[in-house]
């Protein structure tokens, strides 16, 4: 969901420096999970330095903007926003349901615990 990874900036700073002609990615959600952003850097960033963006299982590519795949790169960018959202809300849910059933949420006991040695849930 963010654009602070190291490997995303760094390649950021490459593109800038222009020392980037092609940057490929196997879908639009390993490009980011932020549906503005992604679009921002799809159809502006990348552009604006000469830097082709492909995406490979989308069937993306910005050397022909007129392609049909193209016109729905802005609704998948939003299906893969959601579906990192979606997923954390999943997530949080389980994880609450099983502290409220006394289920322990880690592996290691806290500090002055011990598990029981008969059963490790416990």
């Amino acid at each position: 969901m963010t654009y602070d990874r190291p490997g995303f900036q760094a390649m950021l700073a490459e593109i800038e420096a222009g020392r980037v002609a092609v940057a490929i990615t196997k879908d639009l959600s390993r490009l980011g999970r932020n549906s503005a952003l992604t679009g921002l850097y799809t159809n502006f960033t990348f552009l604006q330095n000469g830097v082709r963006f492909i995406a490979i299982n989308d069937n993306y590519d910005t050397i022909d903007p007129n392609r049909v795949d193209n016109d729905f790169a802005g609704i998948k960018n939003w299906f893969n926003e959601f579906y990192a959202r979606d997923t954390s809300r999943k997530i949080g849910a389980v994880q609450k349901a099983k502290g409220e059933r006394g289920v322990p949420l880690t592996t290691n006991v806290p500090y002055g615990h011990v598990k029981d040695p008969e059963n490790p849930r416990r």
